[in-house]
């Protein structure tokens, strides 16, 4: 394990700014190009903006620990907005644009923003919040045209700056508010430290620099947006290259492009389970990848070995919103080796993996992985019952089930919430998943746990197969039967036209729980 590596001194560690260094170094240099609206931006540009933008910030009375609300698609603005938030010691929440106006009211009740900048296709909804939370301002971005609101904001503020605010990296930049899988969402709360040692973390192993171009397709609300690799590339000096959402054709030509010049990548599995069932796959040139990251859920092998083919290896890695996120990570060096680990602890990162007795586990047994450094979470906006219920001393608790193997390799088996018991045995359904995946003709696979009579829960597979494919119950116990213990075998299907995702890709197992068996499913015996 690593161990952590705190920064010596005798006081608090001052937050820096990144994009004021890069544009006094090398002003020209490209740092965001933002294919959504078509427009490119250098170091000496982003400034400017950021400079503008936290004068306006000002100008609304919005200073040190004030909070400014996001609600909008991949692009520029939420670099305007984040840095000119550090730059006027204020803090930005950033909004899932997919939840409806009573889930996003929640939030906003939580966080009190004094602004909320959106996308005016959300403007109705930002409407409606305002009216129910008592939002002081309304600030609409139009894809970057010269007369929206937005961009005349930042030309009547041009050349403009607020005073600098003195910042250290125990404040608060961001919260970032959880998927909400279980109860209401809580807002983690993300510092400028958090940030710092994220890149750290992830950029030394993933080689990020001056040369570095990163294509990011996950959305920027989401801390795998924001922060692998993007803000990490921006620290380095690199290019960030932004699509406003994904699609796996337009991802794939963007990733050939050789004007493009793309270097890095990252994302959950599903795109990368979407891009290679694209029928541009086989023929896109993808030999300018350096780095193609994946992480956020376990991946399948069938996707790894996949793009292995195509002669990319995928470097998995284990993060969550709470450690900001980089903590784990498995060097391309040892992908094929150790395909299905997520690799090991981060240089300012520990991981416990610790048993229900509370004692470390053995090799190869289960338990739950548990987390400290200097790039975990202090805790959660306004919820210090939370935050209590998270940590047990200086560890974060993370809800996963995790292995380390006799080589100090970490497994990612599933998590807690997700593994059920069925006669007695726990069973993971991401072990389940992976071979329910090489059945051909199934494109999506979950497996949730439903009650039974005899067996207390047994498996129901969740697929979502090919146009014009068939796959049936006898098929999927087959297969199952020869790969898997007898207990892991899944008792029945459902087949679904797709699976249910969140804004980054991964499978809402609770909704599946709540349509399938929370409501009119029967109980399977």
């Amino acid at each position: 394990m690593s161990q952590t590596s705190r920064p010596a001194g005798h006081g608090p560690v001052p937050a820096y700014d990144w994009i004021a260094h890069h544009a006094s170094h090398r002003p020209t240099r490209e740092a965001v190009r933002d294919l959504g609206s078509g427009r490119s931006f250098t170091y000496a540009d982003l400034n400017r903006r950021i400079d503008a933008m936290a004068a306006y910030l000002t100008s609304l009375g919005i200073g040190r620990g004030d909070r400014v609300g996001v609600l909008a698609h991949n692009g520029v603005e939420f670099f305007d907005i984040q840095f000119a938030c550090a730059r006027t010691g204020s803090i930005c929440v950033l909004l899932n644009w997919r939840l409806t106006v009573p889930e996003l009211e929640y939030i906003l009740n939580d966080s009190s923003p004094m602004l909320l900048i959106h996308d005016t296709e959300f403007a109705d909804a930002a409407a409606e919040l305002q009216r129910r939370c008592s939002i002081d301002a309304l600030l609409a971005i139009d894809g970057g045209t010269p007369d929206s609101p937005y961009e005349q904001a930042m030309a009547e503020f041009d050349g403009q700056a607020a005073d600098p605010v003195a910042l250290t990296h125990d404040d608060v930049i961001t919260i970032m508010y959880t998927s909400g899988t279980t109860g209401l969402p809580k807002g983690a709360m993300i510092t400028h430290g958090m940030n710092f040692w994220n890149c750290v973390n992830l950029g030394i192993p993933a080689g990020l620099g001056l040369d570095t171009v990163h294509l990011n397709i996950l959305p920027l609300f989401h801390t795998g947006g924001l922060n692998c690799y993007s803000n990490p590339v921006l620290h380095a000096g690199g290019t960030v290259v932004l699509l406003k959402t994904f699609e796996p054709g337009e991802t794939l030509r963007v990733l050939g492009d050789p004007t493009q010049g793309i270097t890095h990548f990252f994302a959950v599995p599903a795109p990368y389970q979407f891009m290679m069932q694209h029928p541009d796959f086989d023929d896109t040139d993808l030999s300018r990848l350096k780095i193609a990251g994946v992480g956020g859920a376990p991946c399948a092998l069938t996707i790894m070995e996949r793009w292995t083919e195509r002669g990319v290896l995928l470097a998995q890695g284990f993060g969550m919103t709470e450690t900001s996120p980089a903590c784990i990570f498995l060097d391309p060096g040892d992908a094929l080796r150790k395909i299905g680990s997520t690799g090991k602890a981060l240089l300012h990162t520990e991981y416990r993996i610790v048993a229900e007795d509370g004692a470390d586990c053995a090799p190869d047994e289960v338990g739950e992985l548990w987390l400290a450094g200097p790039n975990i979470t202090p805790g959660y906006w306004n919820r210090p019952d939370a935050t209590q219920d998270a940590f047990e001393g200086r560890w974060l608790k993370t809800g996963d089930a995790a292995r380390v193997d006799a080589e100090g390799f970490v497994y990612i088996v599933d998590r807690w919430k997700d593994m059920y018991i069925s006669g007695g045995e726990n069973v993971y359904p991401a072990e389940v998943e992976n071979v329910l995946y090489q059945i051909p003709g199934v494109t999506e696979a979950a497996v949730i746990g439903v009650p039974h009579d005899r067996w207390g829960e047994v498996g129901l597979a969740v697929l979502a197969v090919e146009p014009g494919a068939t796959v049936d119950r006898k098929t999927v116990i087959e297969h199952c039967v020869e790969r898997l213990a007898k207990f892991k075998v899944p008792n029945d299907i459902t087949i679904v036209e797709a699976l249910p995702r969140n804004a980054t890709g991964k499978v809402l197992k609770r909704d599946l729980r709540e349509e399938l068996i929370g409501t009119e499913a029967p109980r399977i015996s």
